[in-house]
């Protein structure tokens, strides 16, 4: 932990020299403890100057997501207030499910390098490749019947956009329910689970997984995801560093829970502009079904209101929806 802590303060410096002497007073470490952990995260790729009677100064760092990197910037939040940042991960998601169930706390977020079992909407695989993406889940636990949480992944969908906006200066637009799209491809996945009480069907946790394609080069992709996915290095023309993608997100997500439900408006309004669906053709997709509709608005519920040819209306809550000129739907 020493290690970084010792990384949270020269990043709180900001190109300033900081004395080993005040970094061992203030973390309450030796100064043996301090030069370890400079020589550690100096082997990690950390480029730390050293100069006498002055200290040590960070002049740049590698694209890692890590805890030091993370804690001073995150200072207040609750959502973030406890980090696990691992190297590998089946799924931040399932990690999140076994923190639950050992009783970590609301407001746990963890994130890995990398996910060797990343999981989608529907069952599908969500490509997670090492130091390419951001992956992140948070582990919540509002005090609210299951009923009053149905429409949480469109609040997550506006904040995972706000936080992309901040850190990258362009803003996504979101396909109905929750793929967040940049130049018609798409560039995040959320997959919101849920856990419940077996006898009260009371509300145990929500679990926000998100996936963000940050650095992926097209060969990152396979063949029959590339023509649909994009990144962001991909659409800003050059790379992002994950740690400040990941604060701005987290930051979001702070925000967003802070103010769910009460602040419904804002985020439905946020959704409401944000999302490309309506006034597009698009395709109702079951298992056992295609059905072409025109998709007509978000309603107060965040459902997606669809016209059939017929002229009769749906609202819908759940479900998979191609929109025409999208994803290889013609």
């Amino acid at each position: 932990m020493s290690r970084e802590q010792v990384l949270s303060l020269l990043l709180q410096q900001e190109n300033q020299y900081v004395s080993g002497e005040a970094m061992s007073r203030t973390l309450g470490i030796s100064r043996a403890a301090v030069w370890k952990a400079i020589e550690a995260l100096r082997q990690e790729g950390y480029t730390i100057q050293s100069a006498p009677n002055r200290g040590y100064r960070l002049d740049s760092a590698p694209d890692r997501v890590r805890e030091g990197e993370l804690t001073g910037p995150l200072a207040g939040c609750h959502v973030g207030e406890k980090l696990l940042c691992l190297d590998t991960v089946d799924s931040t998601n399932t990690e999140c499910k076994r923190q639950a169930m050992a009783g970590a706390p609301d407001g746990l977020v963890v994130i890995s390098e990398e996910q060797t079992g990343g999981r989608g909407r529907m069952g599908r695989t969500f490509q997670s490749p090492k130091g390419r993406g951001l992956y992140v889940s948070a582990l919540l636990r509002p005090q609210l019947p299951p009923a009053e949480v149905t429409d949480f992944t469109a609040w997550v969908a506006v904040a995972v956009c706000d936080g992309i906006e901040a850190a990258c200066g362009l803003r996504p637009q979101i396909k109905w329910t929750n793929d967040i799209i940049l130049n018609g491809k798409k560039v995040c996945g959320i997959l919101t689970e849920m856990g419940l009480e077996s006898e009260s069907n009371a509300l145990q946790y929500l679990i926000p997984g998100i996936g963000i394609n940050a650095n992926h080069a097209p060969e990152d992709f396979s063949e029959d995801v590339r023509p649909m996915a994009t990144s962001l290095a991909q659409e800003l023309g050059h790379p992002v560093r994950r740690s400040e993608l990941a604060v701005q997100v987290i930051r979001a997500l702070d925000r967003m829970y802070a103010a769910f439900p009460q602040g419904k408006q804002e985020y439905l309004d946020k959704y409401r502009a944000d999302c490309l669906t309506p006034g597009n053709q698009v395709q109702l997709i079951t298992p056992v079904s295609r059905r072409e509709a025109k998709a007509v608005a978000i309603d107060d519920e965040f459902r997606l209101v669809v016209e059939y040819p017929d002229g009769s209306r749906e609202a819908l809550s759940a479900g998979e929806v191609s929109v025409r000129g999208m994803y290889g739907y013609v």
